[in-house]
């Protein structure tokens, strides 16, 4: 698993040096870079209190519209909000949280 993640990492930071190439050239907007660099840019680690303060602080909703909302279980939200499950979100749910984190779930319901 370590080893995928790893793989996954260097691949993101080779497709944003390609667009830090290609801007550098000219070849690739401002704007797109900064999609470039949100896209690629690794999400943080959700613990179970981050990911309990994005629900109920932030995004407002009980476990089960917050797992329809994300498009996943309730009980892999249950998960995520147990520290002794130790489980985390990762690929498109932590980046997910992230933009709920940062944006809102404003951000998600365009």
């Amino acid at each position: 698993m370590a080893r995928k993640r790893t793989e996954e990492i260097r691949m993101l930071h080779e497709a944003l040096e390609t667009a830090a190439g290609l801007n550098a050239y000219g070849v690739m907007s401002k704007s797109d870079m900064g999609k470039i660099r949100a896209l690629c840019g690794a999400p943080p680690e959700y613990t179970a209190e981050r990911v309990i303060a994005v629900r109920t602080t932030i995004a407002r909703m009980s476990q089960s519209v917050f797992a329809t909302f994300l498009n996943v279980s309730v009980s892999t939200v249950q998960k995520w909000e147990s520290p002794a499950a130790d489980k985390h979100p990762s690929g498109a749910a932590a980046k997910l949280l992230q933009l709920v984190e940062k944006k809102g779930v404003e951000a998600l319901i365009t």
